[in-house]
């Protein structure tokens, strides 16, 4: 099911501040999915999900290897018979400024301060289309 990304169902928005492991999925060059386990924050105001990662990452060289234009990427989160998924184009953060606010993001949504980690970027998704089911 569509979500209106100009007027997402609050209980939507919602469910994205609710604490669930989410995954990442991304291609790789040779265009087969990598699927992995990560932990998601989404803003519907911006319209940015973001992904706190290690630089040396599959799924940064993944990103990366899109080249400047972003990767193709989706988010999924479930439980039960409730599902999101956000997809959009990804690319790779290194700003101080931008991985504070992300690590504090998911500070807030998972309940935990992630441990220092000087290696760390941003996998930033501008959201393009939303879909799920409440």
């Amino acid at each position: 099911m569509a979500i209106d990304l100009r007027d997402p169902d609050p209980a939507y928005v919602d469910f994205w501040r609710e604490r669930h492991v989410c995954t990442l999925t991304t291609l790789r060059p040779d265009g087969s999915p990598h699927v992995v386990p990560v932990g998601v924050t989404f803003d519907p105001t911006s319209g940015i999900a973001r992904v706190i990662t290690g630089k040396s990452s599959r799924k940064v060289a993944n990103v990366q290897a899109a080249g400047r234009a972003g990767a193709r990427v989706a988010v999924c989160q479930m439980e039960g018979k409730r599902w999101a998924t956000l997809e959009g184009r990804a690319v790779v953060r290194t700003e101080a400024d931008v991985i504070a606010d992300a690590v504090t993001r998911y500070a807030e949504r998972y309940h935990r301060t992630p441990r220092p980690n000087p290696d760390r970027v941003v996998i930033e998704i501008t959201v393009t289309r939303a879909l799920g089911r409440g």
